[in-house]
């Protein structure tokens, strides 16, 4: 027996049989050629290219039909890269400069670009490596002739394990037969586990080289909610595995009733539980899971499913329907949240040297007024129709916040010159996401409306630890005490003056935090719309009283280890239907 632990991206706990997808790059020979062979190569590529823009036409439409629009826009951003000039011209030159053979210029530069984008420290950029695969893949298949038929002839109960899985592969695993899958590369963001999601089958990725190891009709367990895969379990860890997974089973039905009931503590305090989302259709499972609102709706797939720059009115329509949906209840924009106005390969050829601490969020925003203009443009019209708030992530000095205040009040001006109503009151915040936010919150509070606290990237600055990077997963942990002491100095500043405050970070939706947030004050998590019925769970097991107690207790650690096991003990005593049956951890 043997454990990996990696990245959980899709929920859920199967036990199966493994399946290994070795799809190692083949090495593409050079063969130079005759200048006399130079157009017909070109020819070669060009008709490969509008092959593979079929391919993705079609495939679009049937992952539309299959999993939803969400997924389907994956490709038609690979149809915005197969159609952007900055990767198809440099593969003609290649061509046309080295006398080479059209398959050997697109492996080429592919890895160049693979390299580039691996390279860059975003995992904006990084995750996205294995879209770049799955084009050339595609590209090279119509050139030689190859059609891999592989993926069609799985047997029941497959379990996929693969050193990389690109977004194609994923949707095309046939959900009758495939119950998981899991990878060694790969993070949160990426495609590969937006298609995992949207096909509701448990995903692990981030997990080194399992595909090294394992062995293909051996048993294997997906643990999906913890992020980890065990080969060959023994008998005893698939019986532990088998009565946890029906204790799951029975738990969450359960959760199902508590849809329609409060998030409402056993003394009476009121929680509010918003749902993150980053498409308007989730609004959907956001309601239906008895959410109170949207907390967090990421605007970032509305440039990076497309091939140019979302406009005013696209932007107004997305944000319109979500209103809409929600029939009353409050909507949260952020603005953009990536390092580049849209997702496209021109910006990648010029890197900055350390994208993470470079020009993004807001910082970009502010340097990009146009674009950032067209958002709040839309944010504002889409105000008139509902409640909507707006805020800015990444703001790490009260001087970026000004600005950003001003373009908002230009913009308010240009649509009442206009005649365009606008909700003239509307809610303004900011994500507190760095330890100099947090430090700085007192006076952030007298200028801002309400707080979010974002955990991915708190936890990420405050600990120096990519969260997207496997290597140094384990010390990735929103239980250490340094990240709880911010989160508690951001709360108390909020109180004093009378600001909201909010959580937004994945932290929010794991029920071993639910005690600590309430303890610390907060009374409004935004968390993933499937995990709002467990969260809501905990609140109506507990009191205030009990919760307060629990955040002096863990202020006394200085170690997330202590805390984590603290928070999970005390979650246990609580609810212990949600952890009978699971001693691997």
């Amino acid at each position: 027996m043997e454990t990996f632990q990696g990245i959980p991206v899709s929920p859920g706990v199967v036990i199966g049989r493994v399946f290994v997808l070795d799809y190692t790059r083949r090495r593409i020979p050079r063969r130079p050629i005759g200048q006399g062979q130079v157009s017909r190569q070109v020819a070669r590529l060009d008709n490969a290219l509008r092959e593979s823009i079929e391919d993705l036409d079609a495939q679009r439409e049937r992952t539309e039909a299959e999993l939803g629009g969400e997924a389907a826009k994956i490709f038609a951003f690979h149809l915005g890269m197969l159609a952007d000039p900055t990767l198809v011209d440099p593969i003609r030159r290649h061509i046309e400069d080295e006398r080479v053979t059209a398959e050997y210029a697109v492996s080429v530069e592919f890895q160049r670009l693979a390299e580039r984008f691996g390279s860059m420290g975003d995992a904006t950029f990084a995750t996205k490596v294995d879209d770049v695969w799955d084009l050339e893949r595609r590209i090279l298949r119509h050139l030689m002739g190859e059609r891999s038929t592989r993926l069609k002839a799985f047997g029941d109960s497959a379990v996929v394990i693969a050193s990389e899985l690109t977004p194609s592969e994923a949707a095309s695993l046939d959900r009758d037969k495939v119950v998981a899958f899991a990878t060694d590369t790969g993070g949160r963001t990426s495609h590969t586990a937006i298609v995992a999601r949207a096909l509701g089958i448990p995903a692990v990725v981030g997990l080194g080289g399992v595909s090294e190891v394992a062995e293909e009709g051996d048993t294997v367990i997906i643990d999906g909610d913890h992020g980890m895969v065990i080969l060959d379990p023994d008998e005893a860890t698939v019986r532990e595995y088998e009565t946890y997974t029906e204790r799951m089973r029975t738990f969450r039905l359960g959760l199902r009733e508590l849809a329609v009931q409060p998030a409402v503590t056993k003394d009476g305090e009121r929680i509010r539980l918003w749902g993150n989302i980053e498409f308007p259709q989730e609004i959907r499972a956001v309601l239906e899971h008895g959410g109170d609102g949207v907390g967090l709706f990421r605007t970032e797939f509305l440039y990076l499913a497309s091939d140019h720059e979302p406009t005013e009115e696209e932007h107004f329509q997305a944000y319109k329907e979500s209103v809409e949906l929600l029939s009353g209840k409050p909507l949260t924009i952020r603005t953009l949240d990536i390092g580049a106005d849209k997702y496209t390969l021109e910006q990648a050829a010029q890197p900055e040297r350390n994208p993470a601490l470079g020009a993004r969020s807001i910082r970009y925003s502010l340097q990009h007024l146009p674009g950032f203009k067209k958002q709040l443009r839309a944010i504002l019209r889409a105000s008139a129709l509902g409640p909507v708030r707006v805020m800015f992530p990444l703001v790490t000095n009260p001087l970026e916040h000004r600005q950003a205040r001003m373009i908002l009040t230009d913009v308010m001006e240009d649509l009442a010159d206009e005649g365009i109503p606008f909700d003239h009151e509307l809610p303004v915040g900011i994500m507190v996401e760095t330890p100099a936010a947090a430090i700085m919150a007192s006076t952030f509070a007298r200028e801002v409306d309400f707080f979010s606290i974002g955990t991915n990237d708190l936890v990420q600055y405050t600990l120096a630890v990519d969260r997207t990077n496997e290597r140094v997963a384990s010390l990735y942990s929103a239980a250490h005490p340094a990240v709880i002491r911010l989160m508690k100095e951001v709360i108390r500043a909020a109180r004093r003056r009378g600001v909201r405050v909010s959580i937004c970070g994945e932290a929010a939706g794991e029920i071993e935090f639910t005690m600590l947030l309430i303890g610390l004050g907060l009374r409004s998590l935004s968390v993933t719309p499937s995990l709002i019925p467990s969260v809501k769970r905990v609140i109506r097991s507990v009191e205030v009283a009990e919760c307060e107690r629990l955040a002096r207790r863990v202020g006394s650690f200085d170690s997330e280890r202590q805390v984590s096991a603290f928070l999970r003990d005390r979650t246990r005593a609580v609810i212990p239907e949600a952890f009978d049956g699971r001693s691997v951890e």
